[in-house]
């Protein structure tokens, strides 16, 4: 059984782009660390390790997550498709590597839709409890 047609293309353009994740668009289902508002901000991650070993482990914590794949990684992006259980609707988690800052931006965002009920905040916010369980990120955002 399939929706296919539940899965959407990605909206806007993913990726980085001067040295910033892609801001998020007007609806409330994105969420982004690069984000300035409130509707859209959320803090990224910051290490407690050094860079390399937090970015292997955001990798595992990224496969970790349900229903989520890896579609492209290099050694500062990682994107990633978080597809829904039940209809499959597909979100694009991103991940910025910024090891000279000792953080990891992210971003997830709805391909389909108008609101997403927090799912992408959700999202992100597991992804850091699951790092902060192993001690790899920090509880608390930066200064």
């Amino acid at each position: 059984m399939g929706f296919r047609f539940l899965t959407g293309k990605p909206l806007h353009k993913l990726g980085i782009s001067d040295g910033h994740l892609a801001a998020c668009p007007r609806r409330p289902n994105c969420v982004c660390s690069d984000a300035s508002d409130a509707q859209h901000g959320i803090s990224a991650l910051i290490l407690r390790v050094p860079p390399d070993q937090a970015w292997a482990a955001a990798r595992s914590a990224v496969l970790s997550l349900p229903g989520t794949q890896i579609v492209s990684e290099s050694d500062h992006y990682l994107h990633a498709e978080c597809r829904s259980a039940i209809f499959g609707f597909v979100d694009d988690l991103e991940l910025h590597f910024r090891p000279e800052n000792d953080s990891i931006a992210v971003r997830s965002a709805s391909r389909l839709g108008y609101r997403d009920f927090e799912v992408n905040r959700k999202r992100v916010e597991s992804l850091r409890a699951a790092l902060i369980a192993i001690d790899v990120v920090t509880s608390s955002p930066a200064p």
